[in-house]
């Protein structure tokens, strides 16, 4: 018996679906699941922006938040002791498919893309003070564009001035990706 090759037509191809869609059908779209928690005066792990398809509460100091393929968050890891703070991290990162190259990240679920890893309380809060500046502008932190959050992260690296996320460059940024 022969295998005649099937010929997928208009009428026969499988529709693409957008991601916001998709949400409903969580067996057919690969998540991304992002641990979060608070411990009152010793551990905060939150979400400083994006948009979780779904949240999830745990339990009273634990949640989980689940982002859709390219959703693009940012997470701050806050710890302590009895004798102030002993770690600041942040990480923007994009969620990911199964046939993407990710990063595996302690608390994301299966990984992701890291686009921005910063440590230490200086740098971060630069970092958030740049992440108030995009807001300001009217533009979403989650819509930047993922070049400028590694550019980010090597200037910091480098100890350098950091670039400014402005209107052309956000303007520049949707304009490459209509083209591809």
């Amino acid at each position: 018996m022969t295998a005649h090759p099937v010929q997928l037509t208009p009428e026969t191809a499988i529709p693409m679906q957008a991601p916001h869609t998709l949400a409903g059908q969580t067996g057919n779209v690969p998540l991304t699941r992002v641990s979060l928690a608070y411990i009152d005066q010793r551990f905060n792990l939150y979400l400083r922006f994006g948009e979780p398809a779904r949240m999830l509460q745990l339990d009273r100091w634990r949640r989980c938040a689940v982002f859709l393929p390219a959703s693009v968050f940012c997470r701050v890891r806050w710890q302590a002791n009895d004798y102030g703070t002993t770690r600041w991290q942040l990480m923007v990162m994009q969620a990911c498919t199964p046939l993407d190259a990710v990063q595996r990240i302690p608390g994301v679920q299966p990984g992701a893309r890291l686009l921005l890893h910063v440590e230490g309380e200086k740098r971060i809060r630069a970092t958030l003070a740049t992440i108030d500046a995009i807001e300001s502008l009217g533009i979403a932190a989650i819509d930047a564009s993922p070049a400028y959050w590694r550019t980010l992260g090597n200037r910091l690296a480098a100890r350098l001035p950091l670039p400014e996320y402005t209107a052309e460059r956000h303007a520049a940024w949707l304009a490459g990706r209509e083209l591809q």
